[in-house]
């Protein structure tokens, strides 16, 4: 064979290669691409860690929902005692559901129990609270939603428990369900008043969704 010949060979092979490393490269993207859907897909939607596990509140200071006299600062959160702190709003289907509940805490006295009442208009938030009850020592207003996004919320409803140091000990997303009470919260509410240290992680369903 002569070297021309033995040239468009070679070169032949070479184009032939470069076509099909061509056809290779989009197929290996998609198959990567449903490797991490399906990794995605395999994960509990509870256990959406937060980075705010173990750090201070944050520093904010909301004004009272309308109809109330007290609102939400992060003082408020440092005063040496475990409390709960509720995200909610008049147009989250799920906080409805989880609003007994916070009632029944709120008659237990179980710790202080403080709402941030997320982008909702003040006039449906306080008929919300009128007509549900409103089972909150304080309430804060966060109209445009600042507040929340300080606090690394995903959607409402979203519940953090506060311990005493003033620290984030723990994160639900989604609603409290009477299970979520009784296996996670109480506990981890004694433990802090007991002075023990925060939880490590978040749980939670996916919340209603943000605004």
């Amino acid at each position: 064979m002569s070297d021309t010949a033995q040239d468009i060979e070679r070169a032949t092979g070479v184009r032939a290669t470069s076509r099909r490393a061509a056809l290779l490269v989009p197929l290996l993207l998609f198959i990567a691409l449903v490797v991490v859907l399906a990794i995605g897909l395999t994960r509990n939607p509870r256990e959406i860690p937060s980075p705010l596990i173990g750090k201070p509140v944050p520093e904010f200071a909301s004004p009272p929902v309308k109809g109330r006299t007290l609102g939400l600062a992060s003082a408020d959160l440092r005063t040496g005692e475990a409390s709960i702190v509720n995200v909610f709003a008049s147009w989250c289907v799920p906080c409805r559901a989880e609003h007994p509940i916070f009632l029944q805490l709120q008659r237990e006295r179980l710790v202080p129990l403080h709402g941030i009442n997320y982008k909702d208009r003040p006039e449906d938030a306080a008929r919300w609270l009128d007509e549900l009850g409103d089972p909150y020592t304080r309430t804060g207003a966060d109209l445009d939603g600042r507040v929340a996004i300080d606090w690394g919320v995903y959607g409402v409803p979203e519940t953090f428990v506060i311990g005493r140091d003033g620290r984030i000990a723990y994160k639900h997303i989604g609603p409290i369900t009477p299970e979520v009470l009784e296996r996670t919260l109480r506990p981890l509410i004694a433990k802090l008043q007991a002075g023990g240290g925060p939880s490590t992680g978040a749980s939670g369903s996916p919340g209603e969704g943000a605004r």
